[in-house]
């Protein structure tokens, strides 16, 4: 049996439950939250036992199982340190860390005790993301060139956020989130699917601003837009554009040397995988409209139903990370790759105007997922 505890019952955690109900081998252990009233809530509403003290739930946990850290992020540190002296793998919301101090402290303490520390986001494990990077190793669009990466979720400060509530009840935490901003909220959905195509980011240039100062829950200060131009060790440079203020556009383009392959929602595991070949026509040199979905050859993995702004099954990450633990073997988002995923993320987020930083730490590539290979 493969065992979870939550710790964290917040707007996240419904949409992880959706998740994990996919995956018919996973046990949920038991839930902890701070807050006694929505964890009760939590735990009626997904028929779940309560945990009101964390040693308490920590210690529900079989050895080998997983605790999933679903806290705010200010929170994320304490409890991943608690959970890792409790002698279990963790499976962390992002960011892992709010400091890369923080996180290399993290990820050498999970190293020293054996055991493994990941970070969502889980869509580098989803049909989306695989499949382009396979098109991509197939040389479907020739060598790559040139990419562009958009995560502009709109102006999210005029939208109903005190209205968005969870399946449980939860609100949406948007003081939370406007004070951890977009960049560090949201880059890795399209950092984490380029570090899987061409490995680690060895220097970038960045800059980031608060373009909203006025926000709502008195949030300020924090940058709520960000552009970096990353490079990799093994890939062409790549241009990642975060905010919260530009009209909505979640596309990735990869361009190459015989045209262009896009994916136009990142937080839709299932969204179409298309090769807009290049033409020339008389005079005009265009990109076919028509583009070629590239599907996969079989069954990828569950999926969810649309909630909100996303059709992410957001279990992926942790469902990978008990079958790694399961077989003796390493998470695809566990280790360095999550310890360099934070680094990076905090490098653009932290940029304002430094411009050019050397990123320090190193990955793999992951391996393609069975179905994608």
């Amino acid at each position: 049996m493969k065992s979870v505890v939550i710790v964290g019952c917040g707007f996240v955690a419904d949409l992880y439950m959706t998740g994990l109900a996919t995956f018919p081998g996973v046990h949920i252990v038991g839930a902890h939250d701070r807050d006694g009233a929505r964890l009760q809530a939590f735990c009626t509403h997904w028929d779940i036992p309560g945990y009101p003290d964390l040693d308490r739930a920590l210690a529900a946990l079989p050895r080998g199982g997983l605790v999933l850290n679903l806290t705010n992020p200010a929170s994320h540190g304490a409890i991943n340190r608690a959970a890792l002296s409790a002698g279990h793998h963790v499976f962390c919301e992002k960011p892992m860390a709010l400091s890369l101090d923080e996180a290399r402290e993290m990820a050498r303490m999970a190293r020293d005790a054996g055991l493994q520390l990941a970070s969502a986001p889980s869509s580098m494990l989803g049909e989306a993301s695989q499949m382009l990077a396979h098109a991509l190793r197939d040389g479907v669009a020739g060598a790559p060139r040139l990419v562009y990466a958009e995560l502009d979720d709109g102006f999210i400060p005029q939208a109903p956020v005190q209205d968005w509530i969870s399946e449980s009840g939860a609100p949406w935490p948007y003081r939370d989130e406007f004070r951890v901003g977009c960049t560090l909220e949201h880059a890795g959905y399209y950092l984490s699917w380029l570090i899987n195509m061409f490995g680690p980011v060895t220097h970038l240039v960045a800059a980031s601003a608060e373009a909203l100062p006025d926000k709502p829950g008195g949030a300020s200060g924090t940058p709520d837009f960000s552009v970096a131009t990353l490079f990799f060790e093994d890939g062409p440079p790549a241009r990642l554009t975060c905010s919260i203020a530009a009209p909505h556009d979640h596309r990735i383009r990869v361009i190459g040397d015989k045209g262009v392959l896009s994916v136009g929602e990142a937080w839709n595991n299932a969204a179409p995988v298309r090769f807009h070949r290049r033409l020339r026509i008389r005079r005009r040199l265009l990109e076919s409209p028509l583009g070629q979905r590239i599907k996969p050859k079989g069954p990828t993995h569950p999926k969810v139903k649309r909630r909100g702004a996303a059709a992410m099954n957001f279990a992926l990450g942790p469902a990978e990370m008990l079958d790694a633990i399961a077989e003796g073997r390493a998470a695809r988002l566990a280790g360095d790759f999550a310890l360099h995923l934070t680094e990076v993320t905090l490098a653009i987020q932290n940029a304002g105007r430094a411009g050019a930083m050397e990123i320090a730490s190193r990955c793999d590539k992951p391996e393609p997922m069975p179905w994608a290979q």
